[in-house]
């Protein structure tokens, strides 16, 4: 006897469709929210890591004004030199090779970090609305570290407010994601 065919009650595909149907901007307050968490736990790592450095290079600074005080003449003491630019390119260094282990690779994973995990959002690359790929995970934290640094940041953090229908800040629309709730 032949059976006709019946559909499956659980389509995994018409589930992963509705999925990616609902996927939609996360607020702002809890983007914000997610932010800040993340940025803490960044900041209080790489100031771990940091303390030692930035010690060192203080240390030499206070070495050099000491020095030139003990000459008796007045000289230029520079505080910017070889010793203290790799204390303070370690810090940088520190900062960004942090990062992409706090961000780039969980996001690459499982499309969130610690603060996203705990704010119930998720990011998601805009064309498949899945977890965007590492190489776009890396060049979203790339381009946020680096505007940061830069002081630009500000700028990158609040273009999301005016951004339709998307709100993607600078970072996100260099790696082709949207934050979603």
């Amino acid at each position: 006897p032949v059976v006709p065919w019946k559909p499956p009650v659980d389509d995994p595909f018409l589930r992963a469709a509705q999925a990616q149907a609902a996927a939609r901007p996360a607020g702002l307050g809890k983007r914000f929210a997610a932010r800040l968490i993340d940025t803490v736990v960044l900041l209080g790592v790489v100031g771990a890591v940091s303390v030692p450095l930035v010690s060192k290079a203080l240390a030499h600074i206070d070495d050099k004004v000491e020095a030139a005080k003990q000459t008796g003449e007045t000289v230029t003491v520079w505080l910017i030199d070889g010793t203290t630019a790799g204390y303070f390119g370690g810090v940088l260094a520190a900062l960004l090779v942090l990062g992409v282990l706090y961000e780039a690779l969980p996001t690459a994973k499982w499309g969130r970090t610690l603060g996203k995990k705990l704010c119930g959002l998720e990011v998601r690359d805009i064309d498949s609305f899945e977890a965007p790929s590492f190489g776009s995970a890396l060049r979203r934290w790339l381009v946020y570290g680096v505007l940061g640094v830069l002081v630009i940041g500000v700028l990158n953090v609040l273009w999301c407010v005016f951004d339709r229908p998307w709100r993607q800040c600078w970072h996100d629309k260099a790696a082709r994601t949207f934050v979603a709730g």
